[in-house]
């Protein structure tokens, strides 16, 4: 049994009768001094606890993602796996553990996407990866814990954290460099390159337009219609 349970903007609003009220019921936080073993099967049996993530000892339960989410996230990973996994011998994942080194089952985040080069297919462990992965990507909700997730991505040396915004398709592309992140700058039409793969992304139109580094005629704006 868990030590703590915290709720992360669960969605589940009382009628406390004004619109304020429900905007801080469904902003909130709380924390159980331990996970009641009824609420650990109910997310277990509804397929709830799939996105649960455990940051050293302490379980975080996020809302499910919403269709927005999901479309783009399979649009991205469709795109990455057709014309980018292939050139490079490279793989990619959805929705995986990712642990540091010996930290499996005790504390874990589950990105939205990994992508692995060939030199670190060694940290796959089916259930999780142990260790960090070339590239991890977040696509952030509002008032999500993307953000939290950084530490725990630059204490792993994961090169790369690409974070989409979920609404406005807008990307960042977070660089480890000297122990920290470096967000990358866009260039004058918009584009930001992620020097470990080769990639481009831009948000453009309340799309998020992906290509191959210079290379127009593999340039897809996702969600695709």
């Amino acid at each position: 049994m868990y030590k703590q349970w915290h709720i992360h903007r669960c969605g589940m609003a009382s009628k406390l009768g004004t619109d304020r009220d429900t905007d801080w019921e469904n902003r909130m936080k709380a924390v159980m001094s331990s996970l009641l073993p009824d609420i650990q099967a109910l997310r277990k049996q509804t397929g709830a606890d799939r996105w649960d993530e455990m940051w050293e000892g302490v379980l975080h339960m996020p809302p499910m993602p919403n269709r927005d989410h999901q479309d783009l996230e399979f649009a991205l990973e469709s795109y990455l796996r057709f014309y980018w996994a292939p050139l490079r011998q490279a793989k990619v994942y959805h929705q995986i553990n990712v642990a540091a080194i010996g930290g499996w089952p005790k504390s874990y985040r589950i990105p939205d996407l990994v992508l692995l080069l060939p030199q670190r297919f060694a940290i796959d462990r089916n259930e999780y990866f142990e260790g960090a992965p070339d590239v991890v990507v977040e696509i952030r909700s509002p008032d999500d814990e993307t953000y939290e997730k950084l530490p725990f991505y630059r204490d792993l040396s994961v090169p790369e954290v690409w974070v989409i915004e979920r609404d406005t398709r807008t990307p960042e592309i977070h660089v480890l460099k000297r122990g920290r992140y470096k967000k990358q700058s866009a260039t004058a039409q918009g584009w930001i390159r992620s020097p470990g793969t080769g990639i481009e992304l831009a948000g453009q139109g309340g799309k998020l337009a992906v290509r191959l580094t210079g290379d127009d005629s593999t340039r897809q704006d996702l969600p695709l219609d």
